[in-house]
């Protein structure tokens, strides 16, 4: 029986070394190696995927930017914000990528729900977004995207950017809580100029940066079980 994935909450830790103790964790993974799931923040960083094109980095200035071999485009990290790093074994799990995609974002889905907040998905845009003009709104998106601005009315809340290596998972998901939301303005997010980012105390949810994680942390252990 595979043991219940317990959330190890790590603090506010540098994004290099982090995402070298992920890649080391990952190679020394035997097939009984547990599970883990790490929370964290980190100072301010930029992080770039391997599909990720220079000219989306508009104007870094003293943030720097670090190359990573996860999926997606460029995004930001930094304080009030929880990422969370599941090094889950995909083949014990019994769950291929895509559902492994859709897992994390029923979790943060159901942590914003935690805060009355309603969480959207946007076709071929991983991550979790909220309505601009009403986020505590429980109606769903209807209708087809505007071809133009397929992300009219919404911001980005959450994003998504992981990487598979022999079937184990690393890398995550990013979900703002009380950030500095500037640094986002010097990128287009995930590689989409203009798309507006957001947090909870932007869209007026009062909470701390432990309850945050606890939460997503609780839901992210219970999707991602086998």
């Amino acid at each position: 029986m595979t043991p219940a994935l317990a959330p190890t909450l790590l603090g506010r830790v540098d994004y290099a070394p982090t995402y070298a103790a992920m890649q080391q964790a990952t190679q020394a993974r035997s097939p009984d190696s547990p599970d883990q799931l790490w929370l964290c923040e980190h100072p301010p960083v930029y992080t770039q995927g391997l599909a990720g094109k220079a000219d989306h980095v508009l104007n870094p200035g003293p943030i720097r930017v670090v190359q990573t071999d996860r999926g997606g485009q460029v995004t930001y990290h930094g304080p009030g914000q929880v990422v969370a790093y599941p090094l889950i074994d995909l083949k014990r799990a019994g769950y291929y990528v895509k559902e492994y995609v859709y897992r994390i974002e029923e979790a943060v889905i159901r942590t914003l729900a935690h805060f009355e907040v309603t969480g959207h998905r946007v076709a071929g845009a991983p991550g979790i977004y909220v309505r601009l003009d009403d986020p505590f709104s429980h109606a769903a998106l209807t209708g087809p995207q505007h071809p133009a601005d397929p992300f009219r009315g919404l911001g980005k809340i959450a994003a998504l950017g992981i990487k598979v290596s022999r079937h184990c998972t690393y890398h995550g998901v990013a979900l703002n809580v009380a950030m500095d939301l500037e640094p986002f303005t010097r990128i287009n997010p995930c590689g989409y100029a203009g798309l507006e980012t957001v947090d909870l105390s932007t869209i007026g949810v009062r909470t701390t940066w432990d309850e945050a994680a606890q939460v997503l942390g609780r839901k992210l252990a219970a999707y991602l079980a086998p």
